[in-house]
Parts: C-alpha cells; structure tokens; sequence
C-alpha cells in the first residue's frame, strides 16, 4: 500500500502541499539535500523515494544501525558508476542517521558539498542534537507529524478496496468506528495501523459488515511511543513540569501517567519532582520538598506498580501548592555576582579567629552576636564592603513566604528604629 507517487502521500501537506516550499523546489527542476525527522510510521522512507522518482534519480538506501564507512564507500563506488554509465543522479537515503558518529557523518560532506548525492536523511530524534552543524547547514530540514487518525482511515479504506495492493479481492466491510479503533491503536503509525488491519482481516468472514465489538478483541492498546533516551523522554518531562508550575494538577496526573505507562523510570519522575519543588516552589510552601524527597524514598522503598500512587499524591500536591521561584532566582542571582566579582574579601569581623594569630590580625573584631540583642537581631554587615547593599531574594506574597517577607520588612524596621 506503499503510495506510488506523491500525490497520493496521505497527511504531510505542509511539506508536499501545491503551495510547500519543497513542492516549488521541484516545480524548478531541484532537489535540495534534506533532513526528515518524524516518528515511525509517518512516511519518511516513502516520501524519499517518490523524490527519487520524481526527480529521475537512483534510489540507493542504507541504514545507520547496520552500516558504516565501509558501506559508504561502497555506494560511492555505485554513485560514480551511475553517473558514467547510466547518466543518471543519485538519491542516497540513509535511515537512522543519527545514529552515525561525527566521523561517519562528517565521511558525507564532500559527497554532499559536490552534489555527488542528493542526501536524505531520517531520524526519529531531533537533527539539532544528533547531527553534525555541516550537515544541517547543507540541508533541509523537515518535520513530519504523526498521522492522524482521519488520515489513517482513509489509508485503511484503501487498503479495504484495493484488489491488487490491498484487501478488495476478499470484499471485506468494516464500520467507520471499527476502522477508527484500528487507527487510535496505532498511534499515527502507517506501517501499524495496517499491519493492524491484516491481523484482524485474517478472521473476518466476507459475508457481513463488521463491527467495533466484533473487532475488539482483535486489537491491542496504543504504543506510548515513548523512548526513555530519546525526544519523548524529554518531552513528556516538559510536558509534566510546565504543568505542575501552570498549577493544573489533571494535566500533571495525565503525563506522569504517560510517563509511567511509558516504562519510564519511576526514580527519573521522582528526582524530576524534587528539582520542581524547590525551583518553582521554594518557600511558597517549605513542606513541598520535604513531601518530593519522601515521595523518591517511598517509590525506592516500595517500587513499582505501588509507587505509582506515592508519584500521584506528589503530583497532585505539588500542582496545587502555592508558586515561588524566588529561591531559586536568588541562587542564580548569587551566583552571576561571584562569577562578575571574583573572590572578594571577607569582613574582618566575619572572619574565623582560631589563634592568636589570627586574632592579632583583627579577625573577629567587631562581630556583635545577635542572641545578644532584642529580637535576635543586629545591625551588621555581613556582604563584603565593595559590594554595597545587594537583595538577591525577594520573597512573594504567595503561601508561607508572604510570612517571610513581613519578617524581612519588620527586620529592616526594627533596626531602622534603633539608630
């Protein structure tokens, strides 16, 4: 059921749509290199060869999981031969590619600096992360998306009615909700959603119109999709945090359970919670991070599937805890002034004064002990002198740091009062 042209590509308009960018490339007679990133099943295999056939060229394919430099060298041999013998050009679709080392894709670049090849490449992981800056900037790159499930219908129903590529000879009928179940199984994946069709057709009989319930019990659940060191790994975590800092706690409990459904690790989500509980709570609620490292502990302790509910509870409660990131502002504040202003000095009376020594040089002279004052409190310096009055945390008004930030005023008040 492959499509034999492009025109007959199901989904992807916005690459191969009358008015895309690529199709006005080849209404000019060119094929520029390119980079296809998508997920299984979404037809980037396909699309590189109706371009090879589109544009006359020799389709030659390898696959970055099984071959290397050697294999490349040998193409080249079969690129050089065409273009003597066959006066034709080349496609060279590598599968996978990145998958390939800097040295292997760095073996590419002259073939694809001279136009010896029209490079198409695929990878279902981000190309800005997996493949080298001078390939990137040779080629196009393209985004493909996972079908829909509309889009997967229809190539069922082709595949449904077409006698010499398909099912048609056998006649087979299947409802429209039938045909959609089939298609939400398969996670906008082609190859699935009719390999998926095969397995059920293989018990139908011809003589009625088939049923949803008449198929269910053919069908499997969806493929989460989810590869723990991949795209997804990263951004189903994102997907998580922003919606725990949103403070939407049914948007958080759906991708912590996707993550977990998934097979991620449960101690990846648990130290992921703790990070979150400091960062974008902080001291809004000051028991967020005790609850998060309990949660880490308890998922250790007791493991999977039981800690699914410690990781629900966490969720829930982070999700609608009070929001602060003045903390973790603070640090970063902090820390950008030591790096602008080197080692500065500490204050005299700040410092440490074990010996005699020490204290001949005036180290600790000065320090007043602030139990020995009203309130616990005392006018002191404690920033080196050159720096000047700096406030790297500024408390919100949101949950308990509200408290803390009346303390702080109350502070500066008290002392204020006193001179």
């Amino acid at each position: 059921m492959r499509p034999v042209n492009i025109d007959e590509i199901v989904g992807q308009r916005h690459i191969i749509g009358a008015q895309s960018p690529l199709r006005s490339a080849l209404g000019r007679g060119e094929l520029p290199s390119l980079l296809l990133w998508g997920p299984p099943g979404c037809g980037k295999t396909t699309l590189a060869r109706l371009l090879a056939a589109h544009a006359d060229l020799k389709f030659i394919q390898l696959s970055a999981v099984m071959d290397g430099i050697k294999e490349l060298r040998q193409v080249f041999d079969r690129v050089r031969d065409a273009r003597t013998l066959e006066r034709k050009g080349t496609l060279l679709f590598i599968d996978e590619i990145h998958r390939w080392n800097k040295a292997q894709q760095d073996a590419l670049l002259p073939h694809v600096e001279e136009g010896t090849v029209v490079l198409v490449g695929a990878t279902t992981e981000n190309p800005g992360f997996q493949v080298i800056p001078a390939l990137r900037s040779r080629s196009w790159m393209l985004t493909l998306e996972s079908l829909s499930d509309e889009d997967l219908v229809i190539l069922l129903e082709r595949a449904l009615s077409d006698g010499e590529r398909g099912l048609g000879s056998r006649s087979l009928r299947l409802e429209r909700d039938a045909l959609f179940a089939i298609a939400r199984t398969s996670s906008g994946d082609a190859r699935r959603a009719l390999a998926t069709l095969e397995r059920v057709a293989a018990g139908l009989d011809e003589a009625s119109m088939h049923s949803l319930e008449a198929i269910r019990k053919h069908l499997s659940g969806p493929d989460l999709l989810h590869d723990r060191d991949g795209d997804s790994h990263y951004d189903l975590a994102s997907a998580l945090i922003k919606s725990l800092r949103g403070s939407d706690p049914d948007a958080a409990l759906y991708w912590v359970a996707r993550l977990i459904e998934g097979g991620e690790d449960p101690m990846f989500i648990a130290r992921r919670l703790i990070i979150f509980a400091s960062e974008d709570i902080g001291n809004a609620d000051p028991r967020a991070l005790t609850l998060a490292v309990s949660t880490m502990q308890g998922v250790h302790n007791v493991g999977m599937p039981e800690g699914r509910i410690l990781l629900g509870q966490a969720v829930t409660y982070l999700a609608t805890a009070p929001k602060s990131n003045a903390a973790y502002s603070a640090i970063n504040a902090a820390i950008d002034t030591v790096r602008n202003t080197g080692p500065l000095p500490v204050p005299a009376h700040l410092r440490n004064a074990p010996t005699a020594f020490a204290k001949q040089q005036g180290h600790g002279n000065g320090y007043l002990y602030p139990h020995d004052h009203p309130h616990h409190i005392v006018e002191q310096r404690y920033l080196p002198e050159s720096m000047g009055d700096v406030a790297f945390y500024q408390p919100t008004n949101h949950g308990a740091e509200r408290v803390i930030r009346e303390r702080i005023a109350w502070w500066h008040d008290t002392i204020a009062k006193r001179k």
